[in-house]
């Protein structure tokens, strides 16, 4: 019998964040702030990043992991295109993932923003398709927890 190559993953990760939606918002629409809480971290550093934000525009990150780490040397490359932008309600993209020129996954992801008493209720759905060599299901959604977390302390430093 044949063995599928590819695992198909949901998941949904709910936030609230004390600000309203368009300043949620505005940390995704604006590159600099994108890249503070989406790009930069502890464990790679970012040789690449581009976005045109706007329905059929792209962002591309390029990273090189650190030594020390797992993947110490290699470059992961992340490509998305804007399927949908609805300010300050939504947003929908279609983006890979792979090392070099090997993709290991392809994703869609929403974000739904939602106005509350408190600020702003983030909605985000990941759908995956994970190829051979992918990280997988669980790592990629503490990924997303790790990045929206981030995410909230991006919503902090903003005044």
């Amino acid at each position: 019998m044949h063995e599928p190559t590819v695992l198909h993953h949901t998941f949904t990760i709910l936030r609230s964040y004390s600000k309203p939606p368009s300043r949620v918002y505005s940390a995704f629409a604006d590159p600099l702030k994108k890249r503070r809480w989406f790009a930069e971290g502890m464990s790679h550093d970012v040789e690449e990043f581009e976005m045109q934000f706007e329905v059929g525009g792209c962002e591309r990150a390029r990273y090189r992991f650190r030594a020390g780490t797992q993947f110490s040397g290699m470059a992961l490359i992340h490509e998305a295109s804007f399927l949908e932008i609805v300010p300050e309600k939504r947003i929908v993209a279609a983006s890979t993932m792979g090392f070099e020129t090997k993709r290991f996954s392809a994703s869609l992801v929403t974000f739904e923003f939602i106005a509350d008493a408190q600020g702003t209720r983030l909605h985000f759905t990941h759908q995956g398709a994970f190829f051979e060599g992918a990280d997988g299901p669980e790592i990629r959604e503490s990924g997303w927890q790790q990045l929206l977390s981030q995410l909230q302390t991006e919503m902090s430093q903003d005044a």
